[in-house]
C-alpha cells in the first residue's frame, strides 16, 4: 500500500519506518526541515534500539521517503496516519491543535478516497472533529473516512512491539475503512485483532495506561507498607505476579511512572471523565501517589546527608526511562531542580538524555555533565539513581565505594538488594527494600 503519515515524532518515525520495513511505500511529513533533511540522510532523531538499522535499509531501499510537502504524503495514498503530538494543556487535557492543523491541511489536498486514521493517543470522540473539520472545509461531495488505530508502543522497545505486536485495535465506522485496515494488517500479523467502534478504539488506548498508571501506583503504596513491616517489596510483586489475573509487568515499585504517554493521557482521562458526570476520584489518587515518589526518594536523601548544601551528589539518570533519550515526564526534571535550589553541587551522567537536560540546565560550577558514572560519582558524598540503565545495574560496586567521599546511594529505581550493597559497604536507601548501613567490616569513615 501507499501511506501517507503526518509526525515523525516518536509514534510516527516508529510507525514510518516499521511500515516500510513491512513492505509498504511510505511517505512521512514533518513541517521542520532540519528534521526532514536528518532523517532522509538516514539519521534517526530519537534513541529508539534498532530503529537506525531500520531506518537506513528502507530508505536505501526506496520504500521510505521523508517531506516538508504534504501534498506528497497525501496524493496517490491510500491510508494517512495521523501521528502528532497531543501534549497536555495546562488544565490536564490534551492539547489537539495539532491534530486539527492535519485535519485542515488535508481537507483541499483529498484527491479521491481517503482513510485518515488516528494514530496519536487522542481523548474519545476526536475523530468526530476531526471529520467534522476535513467534511466542513473539503465539501459535501469529499470522500473519506476517520477510524482510529491505536499504538500501544513502549519507548525502549518500540520497534519490536509494532512488529511483533500482542495486539491491534482498529476502531472503524464503516467496512470500507475496516477493509483498509484488514488488509494493511492481517498478512503480516498474527496476534489478536479487536474490530470495534471508532470512539471505543480511542477509549481502549486511553484505558490501557490509565489502567498501567494505576498498576504502578498500586505497588508503590504497598512498597511503602512493606518499608514500615520490614518485608521486601519485590518478593511480594512476584507473589503476586505470578498470578495470571494480575501479571508481573509494571509491578516495579520505585519512582513510579514518567514519560509522554503515562501522565499526559490519564490526566485528559480524568478530564473526559469529569466532562461526562462520571467520579474520577480513583484516577486522581493514581496521580497523587505517583507525584509523591519523588517528595520520598528526596526525604531519604536528606536523611542520608542530614544537610545537602554544598554536598557532592551524583546523579545517575537523565532519562525517563532505560533505552531512551526522552526526558518528557522524567524525575530528572524534579530532582535536579530541587538539588541546584538546595546547594548541592551535581555531577550528572546518563548514557542518551543528557543533551536534552544540559540544554535547559547548562553546566556552570555548581552543575558538571560527567562522560560515565564513575566520573560522576569520584567524590560523590551520595550518589543517586534515577532511571534503570542496565549500564548502572552492572557498576562495579567495589570501584564505585572506592572512589566516592561517603558511599551513599539512594536507589530510586531499586536495581540491588540491601543484601548485597551492605556487603559492598554501602549505606543503601530504596523504595520498598528497607534502608540498610554498610556491615561492620565494611564501614570507612570519609575524609
Amino acid at each position: 500500500m501507499r501511506l501517507g503519515i503526518f509526525g515523525t515524532g516518536y509514534a510516527g518515525l516508529v510507525t514510518s519506518v516499521c511500515l516500510a520495513e513491512l513492505g509498504h511505500t511510505v511517505t512521512a511529513v514533518d513541517k521542520d526541515p532540519d528534521i526532514v533533511a536528518t532523517l532522509s540522510q538516514g539519521q534517526s532523531t530519537i534513541h529508539e534500539p534498532g530503529l537506525p538499522e531500520l531506518l537506513v535499509n528502507n530508505i536505501k531501499a526506496g520504500r521510505l521517503k521523508f517531506t516538508t510537502r504534504s501534498e506528497d504524503a497525501i496524493a496517490g495514498s491510500d491510508i494517512i496516519f495521523v501521528c502528532v503530538g497531543t501534549p497536555p494543556r495546562s488544565d490536564g487535557r490534551a492539547d489537539l491543535c495539532q491534530v486539527e492543523e492535519v485535519a485542515r491541511t488535508i481537507a483541499p489536498l483529498l484527491d479521491g478516497y481517503k482513510l485518515v486514521v488516528e494514530k496519536s493517543t487522542v481523548p474519545a470522540r476526536t475523530a468526530r472533529w476531526i471529520s467534522w473539520t476535513i467534511r466542513r472545509l473539503a465539501g459535501p461531495e469529499a470522500e473519506f473516512d476517520v477510524a482510529s488505530n491505536p499504538e500501544f508502543l513502549r519507548e525502549g522497545t518500540a520497534v519490536r512491539d509494532f512488529l511483533q505486536p500482542d495486539r491491534i485495535v482498529i476502531g472503524a465506522d464503516s467496512g470500507r475503512a475496516r477493509s483498509l485496515l484488514l488488509d494493511l494488517y492481517r498478512p503480516n500479523f498474527d496476534c489478536p485483532i479487536v474490530l470495534t467502534s471508532v470512539t471505543t478504539a480511542e477509549l481502549i488506548k486511553q484505558t490501557a495506561n490509565a489502567f498501567l498508571a494505576a498498576k504502578i501506583s498500586f505497588i508503590n503504596v504497598m512498597s511503602d507498607l512493606c518499608e514500615t513491616l520490614g518485608v521486601d517489596v519485590a518478593t511480594v510483586a512476584r507473589g503476586i505476579g505470578l498470578d495470571p489475573r494480575i501479571g508481573g509487568q509494571f509491578l516495579n515499585a520505585g519512582l513510579g511512572f514518567g514519560g509522554s504517554c503515562l501522565p499526559k493521557d490519564l490526566s485528559a482521562l480524568i478530564k473526559v471523565a469529569e466532562e461526562n458526570g462520571v467520579d474520577s476520584g480513583m484516577l486522581k489518587e493514581v496521580q497523587r501517589i505517583n507525584s509523591a515518589r519523588v517528595e520520598r526518594l528526596l526525604s531519604k536523601l536528606e536523611t542520608a546527608l542530614w544537610v545537602v548544601r554544598h554536598k557532592v551528589v551524583a546523579v545517575l539518570g537523565v532519562a525517563f526511562k532505560a533505552n531512551t533519550d526522552d526526558i518528557r515526564g522524567a524525575t530528572s526534571l524534579t530532582v535536579v531542580p530541587w538539588l541546584r535550589a538546595a546547594g548541592a553541587n551535581l555531577r550528572v551522567y546518563d548514557p542518551a538524555a543528557m543533551q536534552k537536560l544540559e540544554a535547559l540546565y547548562p553546566p556552570d560550577d555548581h552543575l558538571m555533565y560527567a562522560q560515565s558514572a564513575c566520573e560522576a560519582a569520584r567524590g560523590a558524598h551520595a550518589l543517586v539513581i534515577l532511571t534503570d540503565w542496565d549500564e548502572f545495574r552492572s557498576l562495579d560496586l567495589e570501584r564505585l565505594r572506592s572512589l566516592m567521599r561517603t558511599p551513599i546511594v539512594i536507589d530510586g529505581r531499586n536495581l540491588f538488594t540491601p543484601a548485597k550493597m551492605q556487603a559492598a559497604g554501602f549505606e543503601y536507601y530504596s523504595l520498598g527494600h528497607g534502608d540498610v548501613a554498610p556491615s561492620v567490616e565494611t564501614q570507612r569513615i570519609a575524609p
